[in-house]
């Protein structure tokens, strides 16, 4: 029998279950745990979902049994999740519409995390009152190493995007995806960039074109090989990336973790910018949150 224990969040009721259930074998951290972690990092967690429409990946059987993106909020779901109908044309499930859940505050944070909606994936956009789309407030870079190059290059190459675009009058924020790879968010608000597709690809190209022995801009695998891809494309509006402070389904729970410029800076060991759950609650406890520019945008 499926334990159900029923709880209060904020003065909603919410029924959790399967509470005890392993989602991450080879360390043990239970559903309990991760419920756990996001209501307790939810103080910085949720100003960088509000207003964004919500993409999940969620695992049932924990990160080794199978998984699923869900977009649409599920038809189980309490009347009181925020919800924004968007058109999606071009859909691969030839729907016209999906209605996105828009997080905005603990109780609708603790619902997704009883689904084992580990990951959770935005776009560079928000909604506005009425749940209309709005101009991308962010710009992306999505930094990828092709083996045998690890997050070290990583760090390296976004020392040098970051120099290009404190160039063009923006501050860039770095942080780790979670797995082997990084992200550098751009807060802009008053940069008066208008395609940010085109502006990253600008960008992405003319690195590559400063060292490319080091970048590759290009989507191909065969050029990927001891370089730092850099994926300027997940500026499409459609697409997503993963959020700051949301779990990864690895062996163990890591966390898509803001850095300290002197840390990327620093970094030589691949393993020093892998950080749990644990790692990330007790940063932010020290420094609060790094990306909150991003989160003001």
């Amino acid at each position: 029998m499926t334990k159900r224990v029923h709880v209060n969040v904020d003065g909603r009721d919410l029924t959790l279950s399967n509470l005890e259930k392993v989602l991450y074998p080879d360390t043990g951290f239970t559903k309990a745990e991760v419920i756990d972690y996001y209501s307790r990092i939810a103080p910085v967690l949720l100003p960088h979902l509000a207003g964004r429409p919500l993409t999940v990946k969620r695992f049932p059987n924990g990160v080794a049994g199978g998984s699923f993106f869900e977009k649409n909020v599920p038809d189980h779901a309490p009347g009181w999740v925020r919800r924004a109908t968007i058109a999606v044309p071009g859909s691969t499930k030839d729907r016209e519409t999906i209605d996105f859940a828009l997080v905005d505050d603990l109780s609708t944070l603790v619902y997704y995390a009883n689904l084992a909606a580990i990951e959770l994936h935005l776009p560079m956009w928000r909604v506005d009152l009425a749940g209309a789309p709005l101009a991308p407030d962010t710009l992306v870079f999505d930094l990828d190493p092709g083996a045998p190059a690890t997050i070290v290059d990583c760090c390296r190459v976004a020392g040098l995007l970051r120099d290009l675009l404190r160039d063009e009058g923006l501050d860039p924020l770095p942080k780790t995806s979670g797995r082997k790879g990084m992200q550098l968010y751009v807060p802009l608000k008053g940069s008066g960039i208008a395609d940010t597709s085109a502006f990253a690809k600008a960008i992405a190209r003319h690195l590559q074109a400063l060292h490319p022995d080091r970048v590759t801009s290009v989507m191909a695998k065969k050029e990927r090989p001891g370089k730092v891809f850099i994926d300027w494309s997940q500026n499409n509006p459609a697409k997503t990336t993963v959020a700051p402070y949301s779990l990864r389904a690895n062996s163990a729970p890591t966390v898509s973790t803001p850095l300290r410029w002197d840390e990327a800076g620093g970094c030589d060991d691949p393993r020093a910018m892998m950080f749990t759950a644990a790692d990330v609650l007790d940063r932010v406890a020290r420094h609060g949150d790094l990306f909150a520019a991003v989160a003001d945008a």
